[in-house]
Formats: structure tokens, C-alpha cells, sequence
């Protein structure tokens, strides 16, 4: 395919003389409708470009263009009320593959890391900012349209935007189509994959925010939990990562065989840890928790629990507590869900976070703004139009607990009466122990599933999730492994600290001797 794709951009370059000239004459406007033109530009390769209209919350104010591609940015409304921006990159030489990016959070935020990552590759790349600028919600209130485009719309109007667009550019409509996210961008593409089945041949999400009211209510808990920063016996930073991140590896980091630091399976831990080992007594008055504080850690480590009594969502899965003190352990409010409770769930900006209640919990999911929810029981329509779904956890994700992640895989497999084995037809699940959310961490996180995932590592089946789906799509040819990267210090020119084989759920990385940082010291069981 990727041969015929040269031939048809040789003979276009032919007739128009040059790319730059292909890009300059090429009018999106003609094929679409309700789409006015924002940029319009030939980049030359290795150019940094300006993003001066993106919101200042989303930490991107340029962005460098490794490749010979012409970008076109279009404004696309969806009602009368609401719109989105749309960005899109065609690389000077075609591979035939589309790739629609993702967000993250709650946030309209066009991810043009992610967009460079695979238009290095040779995707045409399409990004949208979720119908809203920046990192908070304050668009959604009182504008369903606006909630809608960021539940599902925006990406799916611009995944077809961008089929239409690559096919009139490249004169063909021979290509396969191909999604990657995260966090956010994890929910999309899963919902994507439930709602319009047909949109990607294959998806590659990680963290997805699933069960997504229910985890908006999770996050919003631990400031009732912790309480805030300032207050009396409140659990700092030090200590989590500290004590009581020590007292974890003490208690579980043998349970997989290997004292390594990575907790390989924590969901061992979460069934055996027991925070009252760490209680001050008579004759311990330092180095220990009080009575409150151990509650404290029980609770972060307890699942939520609905009005009904019923479980809602998973526990912080142990190990996360480290980089959770970020923001769930951080003594503030999660403001991803205070905006989604002010702006989206009771339309109130006044909402107070520190009087949230489970029947808070109850009421967004009543509400399921944009439908937002997402939490599929049948992926048989995604299944039956060919498309393939690889998906990726971090076992200490500090955000988005794997454990739910698992819980959904489950309720699929039983909701669909598909075994594991039928699942893996089009769908592989790849846990990645001591991997933090989405990306970094004490583990071997770097599987090329972004930008910062891929560096320093081959573009490679076997090494790269990317890769791997796309010779799962084209060569039906299923990744069984995952083999993860970590470098020392996270830096590439210190060497390589340690590899690992990522084993597809059910099956855990299991340790059978030799040096723990070797992937030939794992197997998959």
C-alpha cells in the first residue's frame, strides 16, 4: 500500500511541480461545509511554528515540524451555538494512514506533540480542541452543544473532516485510519470505538477516563479525605512518598518475586495492605501515623462506593501514591471535577468542592452530561468492521486507577459472553507495572504509546505500540508482547536502566530469576 501511496504523490508533485505548490493550491473549503479557513501554510521541514491562539493553560506556544508537511486549520461549527477548532498536517510523502489525536482531561487542548509524533511517521494527522480553549470547563455552562462537542463530536466530525480532506489532497481512497490518546484521550477513543465503529480501522488509547462520571466523583472525594493542605494532621507529600510509600514496597513488593521497587501486579497489594502496621504507639511516637492518618490511607486505598452501596469505582491502586500527591493526595480539589460538577453537572459556579457527598456521585451520573459516561458493554460493532483496539495501563497511574480499567475489560468479557481469548481478536490489554499516568514513572513505561513514550526506542512492533497496531492492522499480525524501556533518570544518553516484556490481561509479567531489570527475567503467565 505505502508503494502505491509514493507512486500517486510522485505523479501529483509531477503535475504541481512542487509539494509546496501542491499545498498552496489545495482548498479544503471546497469539499466541506460550515468550516471557514484559520492557517493555511506550507512548512518546511524542521520549522517551529507559533500558536499564539492557544490558550495559555494549555502550556503549548510552539511547536517544531520535524518534516515537509502543509497545515491547515479550519473553524467548524457544529450549531448555532458552538464550534471547534480543527488542525490538520500533510506530510510531504504519504504512507496512506490517517491518524486523529486526542486531548486530555477536561480540556481543549490540541495535542501538536502527538500530532509530530506521527506525522514523523507519515500520517496525515488531524486534532481538534474539543469545541473549547484551555484546561477548564467554564465553556460547557448552560451549552449542552458545547459538552457534546467535547463527549464526542468535535473528534468525530473531525476524524471525517480529515478522511475527506486526505482523500481530495492525495487524490485516493485507498487508506486506513488510525486514532491515538490518552487519559482524556483514552475515553475518546473507546468511545469512539462504541459509538461509530466505523471511524478507525485501528485505536490506541491508554488510562482511559472510563466510568467517566463516576471518576469525576472519585477524584472530587480524596479532598474530603484528606482534607485540605493547611489543616490539622493533614498528610504531607514527604510522608506518602516517604513512609508510606515504604511501608507498601515492605509489605508487597515481594509478591511478585522480585524486590525491584515496581509492584508488578498491585492489585495483590491492594488485597493485603494494611496501614495500621504504620500506627504510633507508646514507645513509637516518631516515624508513624496517627490514628486519623491511618484512616486516612484506608480510605485512599478503599474503592467508592455508591448510595446504593454498590461499587462506583476502584481504589488508587498502591505505588500511585507517590506521584499522587500531585493533585489527588495534594490537599486540594481535583479541578477537572470541580469543573464538571460547577459547569457541566448543576450548571452552578458556585458549587463548593469540600461539600461534595456520594449523592454527588449519584446526581452526574443521573445527569451524564454529553454522555459522557462511557462505559461500553458491547464492542461487537467495532469488532465486526475489522477494527483493532490496543490498550495500555500504567499500574501506578497517580490519576485514573488501572484497577478500573480492569473492572470495564471484565464487565465487557461478561456483558459480550466473550472470553479473554475471544476479546484478543481485536482487542489487546497491556498493564505496565510502575508506569505512572500515561507516561513516566519507576517501571519500563516507555512502549512508544507517545511522543515521550517513543524517544530513544526503535519504531518497531515489538518495542512500539504504534508500530504494533499498525502491522496489527495491515499485516493482521496481533502484538502478544510489549517490551517497555525505562532509561536511567529518564534520560537516553544515561543508558538504559531497565527492560521489561509487557504481558496482554489476563496474563501477568511474572518474575523467573535472573537480573530484574533484564526482560528475559520475565515471562508472561
Amino acid at each position: 500500500m505505502q508503494q502505491r501511496w509514493r507512486s500517486l504523490f510522485l505523479q501529483l508533485a509531477v503535475a504541481n511541480a512542487s509539494f509546496q505548490q501542491t499545498c498552496m493550491s489545495f482548498d479544503p473549503i471546497a469539499y466541506l461545509t460550515n468550516a471557514t479557513i484559520r492557517v493555511h501554510e506550507y512548512v518546511p521541514a524542521n520549522t517551529t511554528i507559533q500558536l499564539p491562539g492557544m490558550d495559555p493553560t494549555c502550556g503549548r506556544t510552539k511547536q517544531l515540524i520535524p518534516i515537509d508537511a502543509c497545515r491547515v486549520a479550519l473553524t467548524i461549527a457544529t450549531s448555532n451555538r458552538s464550534s471547534f477548532i480543527f488542525e490538520m498536517f500533510f506530510p510531504s510523502e504519504g504512507t496512506g494512514r490517517l491518524l486523529a489525536t486526542g486531548n486530555g482531561g477536561i480540556d481543549g487542548c490540541i495535542k501538536y506533540e502527538d500530532m509530530v509524533y506521527a506525522l514523523d511517521h507519515g500520517f496525515a494527522v488531524t486534532g481538534t480542541n474539543n469545541g473549547h480553549n484551555g484546561t477548564g470547563g467554564e465553556a460547557f455552562l448552560n451549552n449542552p452543544d458545547v459538552i457534546e462537542d467535547f463527549s464526542f463530536r468535535a473528534l468525530h466530525t473531525g476524524t471525517g473532516v480529515g478522511k475527506k480532506l486526505l482523500k481530495a489532497f492525495y487524490g485516493t481512497s485507498q487508506y486506513k485510519s488510525y486514532y491515538l490518546g490518552c487519559s482524556g484521550g483514552g475515553r475518546q477513543g473507546v468511545q469512539a470505538a462504541s459509538l461509530f465503529p466505523d471511524d478507525y480501522d485501528g485505536i490506541l488509547v491508554g488510562a482511559p477516563a472510563l466510568n467517566f462520571n463516576y471518576m469525576s466523583a472519585w477524584r472530587a472525594s480524596f479532598y474530603t479525605i484528606t482534607k485540605a493542605a493547611n489543616s490539622s494532621g493533614f498528610i504531607a507529600a514527604g510522608t506518602w512518598q516517604g513512609l508510606i510509600h515504604q511501608e507498601v514496597l515492605r509489605q508487597c513488593d515481594d509478591l511478585d518475586g522480585a524486590n525491584d521497587g515496581i509492584l508488578a501486579d498491585p492489585s495483590l497489594c491492594a488485597a493485603v495492605f494494611r496501614p495500621e502496621t504504620l500506627l504510633c504507639g507508646r514507645e513509637n511516637t516518631t516515624g508513624c501515623l496517627t490514628a486519623q492518618q491511618v484512616e486516612v490511607v484506608r480510605k485512599v486505598f478503599s474503592p467508592l462506593y455508591g448510595v446504593d452501596g454498590k461499587l462506583i469505582y476502584s481504589s488508587l491502586s498502591p505505588g500511585a501514591e507517590v506521584q499522587a500527591t500531585q493533585r489527588l493526595l495534594s490537599g486540594t480539589p481535583f479541578s477537572y471535577s470541580v469543573d464538571w460538577y460547577r459547569y457541566a453537572v448543576y450548571s452552578n459556579p458556585a458549587w463548593n468542592p469540600a461539600s461534595w457527598t456520594i449523592q454527588d456521585a449519584a446526581a452526574a451520573e443521573e445527569a451524564n452530561p454529553g454522555n459522557a459516561r462511557t462505559w461500553p458493554s458491547d464492542l461487537s460493532p467495532f469488532r465486526d468492521a475489522g477494527g483493532k483496539l490496543i490498550l495500555y495501563h500504567g499500574g501506578a497511574d497517580q490519576q485514573i486507577t488501572p484497577f478500573d480499567t480492569e473492572r470495564w475489560y471484565n464487565y465487557m468479557s461478561a456483558q459480550m459472553g466473550a472470553t479473554s481469548k475471544d476479546l484478543d481478536t481485536f482487542m489487546r490489554f497491556f498493564r505496565i507495572p510502575g508506569m505512572g499516568h500515561c507516561s513516566g514513572g519507576v517501571g519500563a513505561w516507555q512502549v512508544g504509546q507517545n511522543r515521550a513514550g517513543a524517544q530513544g526506542t526503535p519504531y518497531e512492533p515489538k518495542t512500539n505500540a504504534l508500530a504494533a497496531l499498525v502491522n496489527w492492522v495491515e499485516t493482521d499480525t496481533a502484538p502478544d508482547t510489549l517490551l517497555g524501556t525505562k532509561f536511567v533518570n529518564d534520560t537516553i544518553t544515561n543508558g538504559v536502566a531497565l527492560s521489561r516484556r509487557h504481558c496482554r490481561y489476563p496474563l501477568l509479567s511474572t518474575y523467573v530469576g535472573g537480573e530484574t531489570a533484564s526482560a528475559a527475567s520475565w515471562s508472561c503467565k
